[in-house]
């Protein structure tokens, strides 16, 4: 899978951040908002049902002040309820913010002639820090400080002007506005933090995205490195040096096969499905594709397989089968080209779960130690591709003959 691919189905699989979710960069600020929205719908219905029932001392104060009354409220209201939607936040609470200063304003006229007491707090002082919570998730932060000063000035100026700015009202007033602006003051920095500490969070997340995949793309682009340098080794350089070294019309026909099958795979190198399927496949079917492979260069090889009982059952998943027998079709090239195929043998066995490939012959033998780092028959046909397949290659040599084991266990799938 392409690096972009499994970026992208990672973080296709994080729980929904609410309807404010954009992008999956945002997770921890949407998470964050989701959560100072609910606070606020919260603090909301409870601050605000407190200044509701303060309300009811003034309800026989005229129908103008009801509707004032009644659009304050459902403004709260239904911030509130669409804070806890997670639908339209924005518009509610814009709403509130400019529907406050505009009730604060008209609050003298509708209330009649004679100010309140300076010492008690109306229903509407209560209210003042709700214009700055609205501003929290309407506005950006710099109208958010204004909103938090300038709600309590203009509630300090109305209530000051209606009581013509005599001296019991300096006290009061005072006292309900320092509270006002300190409380304001801190709800604005906290949103303000909380939002910063989540958007750092989501910078870092992008960060470590980006470097896993910076990652993935270099790990995927050297695992095509060894792929290709495999396949050029397996076809393209293993056929040019057969047909080199071809004596006889054997070796020959041998090299042919091996150019026919350097041709095939290279016209499906850029084939999108060329892995092809993962669906399991039993040992016998390993057994007949090795005796395919070693047929078409020229080799008729009869696949011994172990009386297991369980030789049709299907264990082996196909990357690993095909992984395998082209392991085992190299191993069976080298038994060819170095070894003249002198008693060569070929055999499938049960390896714990999975599969166990034979390939021996009696030839010279080969120091496999001292192959150079550049020959990839061994190191990239072989050793590579067990491992890359979760399985592993061994193999002996000596005088008598090289014996190459192939095994998957079956406890480390791909």
């Amino acid at each position: 899978m392409p690096a972009q691919d499994a970026i992208d189905e990672a973080w296709g699989r994080l729980p929904p951040a609410g309807r404010t979710v954009e992008t999956a960069g945002r997770y921890t600020s949407a998470r964050m908002e989701r959560i100072i929205q609910i606070v606020i719908a919260v603090g909301a219905l409870v601050v605000g049902g407190q200044a509701f029932v303060a309300s009811w001392e003034v309800y026989h104060a005229g129908v103008a002040h009801g509707v004032l009354h009644a659009v304050m409220f459902v403004a709260v209201v239904a911030m509130a309820l669409l804070c806890v939607v997670g639908r339209g936040v924005r518009v509610a609470a814009a709403t509130l913010a400019i529907v406050y200063p505009v009730a604060l304003l008209a609050w003298p006229a509708v209330m009649g002639a004679v100010p309140p007491d300076p010492q008690t707090q109306p229903w509407i002082f209560y209210l003042v820090n709700f214009a700055t919570l609205a501003a929290m998730l309407a506005f950006p932060l710099a109208w958010q400080y204004v909103w938090a000063v300038s709600m309590s000035v203009l509630y300090a100026a109305v209530r000051l002007a209606w009581g013509g700015f005599e001296a019991p009202y300096w006290v009061g007033i005072g006292y309900d506005v320092s509270f006002a602006l300190i409380q304001g003051g801190v709800f604005v920095t906290v949103g303000w933090v909380l939002r910063s500490l989540a958007g750092g969070v989501d910078e870092a997340r992008s960060q470590a995205v980006a470097a896993y995949a910076r990652a993935t793309s270099a790990d995927a682009g050297e695992q095509e490195r060894v792929a290709v340098a495999a396949l050029m080794h397996d076809s393209v350089l293993a056929a040019l040096i057969a047909a080199e070294r071809a004596q006889s019309p054997r070796q020959r026909q041998l090299a042919v096969s091996m150019a026919r099958e350097a041709l095939t795979r290279l016209a499906n190198a850029e084939s999108d499905d060329r892995e092809g399927s993962d669906e399991p496949v039993s040992r016998a079917w390993i057994a007949g594709a090795v005796e395919r492979s070693a047929a078409e260069l020229g080799v008729p090889v009869v696949v011994s397989r172990a009386d297991g009982g369980d030789d049709d059952a299907e264990v082996v998943p196909g990357r690993v089968a095909r992984a395998v027998v082209l392991a085992a079709t190299q191993a069976v090239a080298n038994a060819v080209q170095h070894a003249d195929a002198a008693g060569l043998a070929v055999s499938v066995s049960r390896e714990g779960e999975g599969v166990r490939v034979e390939v021996s012959d009696t030839g010279p033998g080969v120091d496999v130690a001292a192959i150079p780092a550049d020959r990839l028959g061994i190191r990239a046909s072989i050793f590579a591709r067990m491992a890359a397949a979760g399985g592993e290659a061994r193999i002996a040599s000596g005088a008598r003959g090289t014996r190459v084991a192939l095994t998957w266990t079956g406890e480390n799938p791909v």
